[in-house]
């Protein structure tokens, strides 16, 4: 499994990538850093990457990774149903709660983990 970093000023955590079509568009368009979008118990926040519906779910558990292709963001879920369907790209390997710390416009990176 491949690793991906994600940083905010008040949080780390590593997730473990799938091996979707989407989530290989996403290994290979890192690193990335965006403005983080908090909406109820999701972040969100723009990544440079297309990608159509694959496979995509309306409910994912808490914990879950995944990319909304109709509006080319990444997202964390940590209590949230999806505005709408989403790619599943993985998981986080911690407490997806501590994203509730972070803010609205924060700089949030992906990067490539260990």
């Amino acid at each position: 499994m491949r690793t991906l970093r994600i940083i905010a000023p008040s949080v780390a955590m590593d997730a473990e990538l799938n091996d979707s079509d989407t989530a290989n568009l996403l290994w290979e368009a890192l690193p990335i850093e965006s403005s983080a979008n908090p909406w109820g118990q999701e972040v969100y926040f723009d990544i440079p990457v297309k990608a159509p519906s694959d496979n995509a779910q309306s409910t994912v558990p808490s914990g879950t990774i995944a990319f909304w292709p109709v509006g080319c963001c990444f997202c964390i879920f940590f209590g949230q149903k999806p505005y709408s369907p989403v790619n599943v790209l993985g998981a986080l390997k911690g407490d997806a709660n501590q994203f509730a710390k972070v803010k609205e416009g924060e700089t949030i990176r992906l990067e490539r983990g260990q």
